[in-house]
């Protein structure tokens, strides 16, 4: 089994500079870069770092992970975004997994043992969104094997041959949880880790919640009646 590091960048030069000093090379065959357009030095730092980059072919989020998987030189890949939230030794723990049997993995911010940035808060809409939205596809979409409670972390890894099985769509920022609902129409072997997010060290998120959510609501809808 041989394992690749994506990393998914667009304008995250602060994130990069604290993350990827920090990855242990040897633990990938494949360490590479898809870059969304950024212009912060970001593409400059990564390459400078010997770690290719390669600009997605068209906007969006779903669109990088696509041509992610077609640079993909390995079996399996892992999806990091480096903002300075995830630790990087999280990485290294899809590879058990994937020897494992498992065909998708996901590091969770919700599960037990996990922490999300909004745990120390009292009002927590982000995380109780992706609790909310992940049982109901649950509901709507999983015939058997485990849930996926976060369904909308990027953080995660899949084996290629079971990515190409779920014809991801440019139905855009839909990305995350498409997979998991394309994973239980499609019997993909899968589980979850607790991971520990933090806040980010610097920037502001690109996905703002409310258009996001909206958007990813009608992509539920959409997937219900998509013909396979």
């Amino acid at each position: 089994m041989t394992v690749a590091l994506c990393l998914l960048t667009w304008n995250e030069i602060d994130g990069v500079k604290h993350d990827v000093p920090l990855i242990d090379r040897t633990k990938f065959e494949q360490i590479y870069c898809v870059d969304g357009g950024s212009t912060d030095g970001t593409v400059e730092y990564l390459e400078a770092n010997n770690i290719p980059v390669y600009r997605q072919t068209a906007k969006g989020i779903n669109q990088a992970c696509l041509d992610a998987v077609e640079w993909c030189k390995c079996d399996a890949f892992v999806f990091y975004h480096p903002k300075g939230t995830i630790p990087v030794e999280d990485t290294y723990k899809f590879r058990e997994y994937f020897e494992s049997g498992y065909e998708f993995v996901v590091g969770s911010r919700v599960i037990k043992h996990a922490h999300n940035e909004e745990d120390e808060k009292f009002f927590k809409p982000r995380k109780w969104f992706t609790v909310g939205l992940s049982f109901a596809v649950r509901i709507l979409f999983r015939r058997e094997g485990n849930t996926i409670w976060d369904s909308l972390h990027g953080f995660r890894g899949m084996t290629v041959s079971a990515f190409r099985k779920l014809c991801i769509s440019k139905f855009d920022t839909s990305i995350d949880i498409e997979m998991v609902c394309r994973s239980y129409k499609f019997h993909i072997k899968r589980t979850e880790f607790p991971t520990w997010e933090t806040c980010r060290i610097s920037g502001k998120t690109h996905y703002k919640a409310l258009p996001v959510g909206w958007k990813l609501i009608k992509y539920v809808f959409w997937e219900l009646f998509r013909k396979d």
